[in-house]
């Protein structure tokens, strides 16, 4: 089988439970067609850089698949008939990525200090 990380857009105007419970759908629909998800991350609500069907927000979501291609094909095809969705873009890849995503890592680092308080470089200018 296949491995692809998968991405999907859903309206701003459903909640995120809704959005989670498509995330569910996807991954049962996976299931049945003989593929499995390794990993579902849910994003959250966040701003498009420009309007899409009139939204200026989607909820983000994205899944590490495990599947034969038949079943990533329903699965699009599934997502162009919902009306919930935006978008979604499928990728292939060599190997799943299971470890955190770059945009769920970076609301775990600690903030950046503020303009004031960088000392390293002050000391440099003054030398």
């Amino acid at each position: 089988m296949a491995l692809y990380e998968h991405v999907v857009l859903a309206r701003q105007d459903i909640s995120p439970q809704q959005a989670e419970a498509l995330n569910d759908t996807l991954k049962a629909l996976l299931e049945e067609l003989g593929g499995s998800v390794a990993k579902i991350e849910y994003w959250g609500l966040r701003n498009l850089t420009y309007r899409v069907k009139k939204n200026r927000k989607a909820h983000y979501s994205l899944l590490s698949i495990d599947a034969p291609a038949a079943a990533v094909k329903e699965m699009e095809r599934q997502l162009s008939i919902n009306e919930d969705v935006i978008r979604f873009m499928t990728v292939r890849v060599e190997e799943l990525d299971l470890e955190l995503s770059p945009v769920l890592s970076r609301r775990d680092r600690p903030e950046r200090p503020e303009r004031g308080e960088r000392t390293d470089r002050a000391e440099t200018v003054e030398q």
